[in-house]
């Protein structure tokens, strides 16, 4: 059986910039399309290798800038062939367009089980109103979910989870999952499914993340998927990381890493096919898949790479 890869970016307005007091146009175009290698550059990318990728959308930031931006980025995903899905950073529910230091819980396990089910409805709505399809699948912004979050998705009808990240485990992921458990598993009366760690030295996890890993050691870690027969790979990268944290030249590191990583699903496409969580693949609910072990080979060349990356490449032109 092959390896479904479930290959996820995490799409919202950002923060720091709405803290900066920058415009509603200005946000958008640093979050979304930072440097032309935001979602439209990376959507050009996909369709080129011929890939499935899951958009995990933020709506909440329509409750301050209103809905247009949420619904233009929503359109494109659509309109080329990927899928949307519901992803939720809650301090938008307490943001203001006129007070930008105000703000709700940035966490969302902060909240009681009520309250996290009111907001994750309140999301699911408004990704409605952008013109997405019913979710089914949810991730929490910051991987910030634990079993009241999943228990609101399972009264919400949402069938998938994607928030587990043992890397971030016990706060803010704090499912209660073992921080190494990367196979599915059916868990709060949802299907859990985790992002992929790795271990980048003997007892300490890295996540399956663009900016996270080198191009190596992505590399390593699908062909070590594959070999083991693991039930999924999930990979995490987001609307804005292939640019510099400023939003305003390409990050070549990043950009490079997901370029490569396109390259290396297309060819194994046979072992490793992309999917999207509204196919409802398949999936073994029974693995005990382990994370790729530790190379201190890879983790010295990636970290010489993100030292690169940190001095030259996030600089702000």
């Amino acid at each position: 059986m092959a390896t479904h890869v479930f290959l996820t970016i995490d799409t919202e307005l950002m923060w720091r910039h709405h803290a900066a007091g920058l415009d509603i146009a200005a946000i958008a175009a640093r979050s979304l399309e930072p440097a032309g290698v935001g979602i439209g550059w990376q959507l050009e990318r996909l369709a080129a290798h011929g890939l499935k990728a899951t958009f995990f959308v933020d709506p909440m930031p329509a409750l301050v800038h209103g809905i247009g931006p949420i619904r233009a980025v929503v359109e494109s995903i659509l309109a080329a062939g990927q899928e949307v899905q519901l992803h939720l950073h809650p301090n938008w529910a307490g943001a203001s367009a006129a007070d930008r230091a105000v703000h709700g819980s940035f966490e969302l396990t902060d909240l009681s089980a009520a309250a996290q089910r009111d907001l994750i409805a309140r999301a699911r709505d408004l990704l409605r109103e952008a013109r997405a399809p019913e979710p089914v699948a949810f991730r929490s912004g910051s991987y910030a979910a634990n079993d009241d979050t999943l228990a609101a998705l399972a009264a919400l009808g949402i069938a998938y989870d994607s928030s587990h990240n043992g890397c971030e485990h016990p706060w803010p992921s704090a499912i209660a999952l073992p921080p190494r458990r990367i196979a599915p598993l059916a868990h709060g009366g949802v299907i859990e499914v985790p992002v992929t760690v790795i271990e980048d030295r003997v007892g300490r996890l890295r996540h399956f993340q663009i900016c996270a890993l080198s191009a190596g050691e992505m590399r390593a870690a699908l062909d070590h998927a594959a070999r083991a027969r693991h039930a999924a790979v999930t990979i995490v990268g987001h609307s804005f990381e292939l640019s510099n944290r400023a939003g305003t030249r390409p990050n070549r590191v990043h950009v490079a890493r997901f370029e490569a990583l396109c390259r290396m699903l297309a060819n194994r496409r046979e072992s490793l096919p992309t999917a999207h969580f509204a196919d409802r693949p398949a999936l073994p609910l029974d693995r005990e898949d382990a994370p790729l072990g530790a190379s201190l080979v890879r983790t010295g060349w990636r970290q010489v790479e993100q030292l690169w990356s940190n001095l030259v490449e996030e600089r702000a032109a």
